[in-house]
């Protein structure tokens, strides 16, 4: 997916003091700061529709392009190119919802135990039809691994930018049973959609 979609998907005030924009030898590091993020899960049983969030997301990866400076960064990051890498890792036992018996079978689904991190690595960011963006890359679940194109929406804010953005998943895909309770007579849609939301910005020092 694209970087603006992705990025809201971090905790508050996590900062990526590693990133570094190759702008040549003198080049200084200009740091993201993370300010909020949520990432939600939506789905339906054939009793009721469902919803869980966690605030909890650790980037584990980010290289910007050369030549890529802070002045100009929220212009330039969505372009094709900028982001040449950008890895996000999930706990997926923080996922949390207002049903107890709910999150107790999503997680057993999930497999936290043998598989805590839900993980996305970004493989590219393309423009789509008129314009839209849209981010490429590769998210793994419950230990198998897919491609997905996530479609984002950017919000100047200030000095910060807001990202958000969706993509529908089937967990079959990703080898996961949907979950039943009540003897099986709840059973889970296959189909879920999940929504994020992150505010980035630029320290100045």
């Amino acid at each position: 997916m694209t970087l603006h979609r992705a990025l809201r998907t971090f905790p508050a005030a996590i900062i990526l003091a590693g990133v570094t924009l190759n702008a040549g030898p003198t080049a200084q590091p200009a740091p993201l700061a993370m300010d909020t993020a949520r990432v939600t899960i939506a789905g339906s049983s054939n009793i009721h529709n469902y919803s869980a969030w966690t605030d909890t997301v650790r980037v584990t990866g980010v290289k910007l392009a050369a030549g890529v400076t802070a002045d100009t960064l929220w212009d330039d990051v969505v372009k094709p190119g900028t982001l040449e890498r950008f890895e996000v890792a999930i706990p997926a036992a923080t996922l949390t919802s207002r049903d107890a018996g709910l999150d107790k079978n999503m997680l057993k689904a999930l497999q936290v135990e043998e598989h805590r991190d839900i993980t996305f690595r970004l493989t590219g960011v393309e423009r789509g039809p008129a314009g839209a963006l849209m981010a490429v890359g590769k998210l793994r679940i419950a230990g198998v691994e897919r491609e997905v194109v996530l479609s984002l929406k950017t919000e100047r804010r200030d000095a910060a930018l807001v990202v958000t953005g969706r993509v529908a998943l089937l967990m079959t895909d990703y080898g996961i049973k949907p979950p039943t309770a009540m003897l099986g007579m709840l059973k889970t849609d296959p189909k879920v959609t999940v929504t994020f939301e992150t505010v980035l910005s630029v320290p100045r020092t």
